[in-house]
């Protein structure tokens, strides 16, 4: 078991749909609340189950939509109730990270925060948690900690982490200045990155002391962040807690945080990574889940649902079942085909990466009920 961190406090943001994982992955049933690696229980929870031995039950937030409250709370019913923070509306990562830390400093002043998406695979909790302790201890010396995941192979999906000179931290060995964020490469650069040793891929772990995280959003997002410390400010009375929101939140900048606090922290040379040895996946789209299902092995067939009823031929890819049809595959290779009661979608890999275009379009052509 390993021990809790002091001033520690994980923030698990549960917000977005994973569009790219459409028709698995909908508005009422986020990719956050499916068991994508059959481990018999939602990412989320597994999410959980990471976080809580460092923090401890008491000291873990999740951030989500209104929608998905109960959700939420009957995969994780040890959340304390005051850690449950509703939004209105999706307003991206700054907004949802950064009232998180506003309403805990407010309660904790001096308060350590994590952030870690509700919808990653990891596995290899020991390592894990050992980078999160480094993180830790770097945000305890004044610096944005993130977490950059050591690359396997020259992949095109993730953007990167350019590292710099090693950082001299107490009580943590692997920590190195970032010199830069890089946005998705071609293969080419992708390639250049892994034989270099320098770029690790960006995981979207960010642990900070939250005065500090909040101090960067304030150079940065002046506005927005005077919105979240009035929201913070008037969170923890319900009388005054709706009318702010209904207030302040729809108003305020969807930015993602990468933009808003890494990248110009990174510049000033406030911002540290930590190097993380465990394995990691975002699981953004079907490609990734085939590759997660079947250990990497090409040429093999990765089969999702329970009671999926599929007979294969010479074929590889991923089948994902949510109907009892009977689903038959003869000499097809690289296939995704996603079946639901209301919608089919076949593809491939290759093009997996397109499915959100699928979502874009039927959410433009008024077919909601399918998202």
């Amino acid at each position: 078991m390993p021990a809790k961190l002091d001033r520690f406090y994980a923030v698990i943001p549960a917000g977005g749909i994973g569009s790219r994982l459409w028709p698995l992955s909908r508005a009422d049933a986020p990719k956050f609340l499916h068991d994508l690696t059959g481990s018999g229980q939602t990412l989320l929870k597994d999410t959980w189950d990471r976080l809580a031995p460092l923090a401890g039950e008491q000291r873990v937030m999740v951030v989500t939509g209104r929608a998905h409250r109960a959700a939420v709370e009957a995969q994780l019913p040890q959340l304390a109730d005051e850690n449950v923070v509703l939004e209105s509306e999706p307003r991206d990562s700054t907004a949802a990270i950064g009232l998180a830390a506003a309403i805990l400093e407010r309660r904790e002043p001096g308060v350590i925060v994590g952030s870690f998406a509700a919808d990653h695979v990891i596995s290899g909790d020991a390592l894990f948690q050992h980078a999160v302790a480094q993180a830790v201890a770097a945000a305890d010396a004044g610096y944005i900690a993130t977490i950059g995941i050591t690359p396997t192979e020259p992949a095109v999906g993730f953007g990167y982490i350019e590292c710099g000179d090693r950082l001299e931290v107490p009580g943590a060995d692997d920590v190195e200045a970032v010199s830069s964020f890089v946005e998705k490469p071609d293969l080419a650069t992708a390639k250049r990155y892994l034989a270099g040793g320098r770029h690790l891929w960006n995981a979207g772990m960010f642990i900070a002391r939250a005065d500090q995280l909040l101090a960067e959003i304030e150079r940065n997002k002046p506005e927005l962040h005077a919105g979240l410390v009035e929201l913070a400010a008037a969170w923890d009375d319900p009388a005054t807690r709706g009318p702010a929101v209904d207030r302040i939140w729809p108003n305020l900048e969807k930015i993602a945080i990468d933009y808003s606090v890494a990248e110009p922290a990174a510049e000033a040379g406030r911002l540290a990574v930590v190097r993380g040895h465990f394995q990691w996946d975002d699981v953004g789209d079907f490609a990734s889940l085939a590759k997660l299902n079947t250990a990497g092995r090409s040429g093999e067939l990765a089969i999702l649902g329970e009671g999926a009823r599929v007979l294969a031929d010479a074929s590889s890819g991923i089948v994902v079942s949510r109907s009892k049809r009977v689903i038959s595959l003869i000499g097809v290779h690289d296939i995704v085909v996603v079946d639901t009661p209301d919608a089919l979608l076949v593809t491939t890999s290759e093009h997996a990466q397109r499915v959100k275009a699928v979502v874009d379009a039927l959410r433009l052509g008024g077919s909601s009920d399918v998202l």
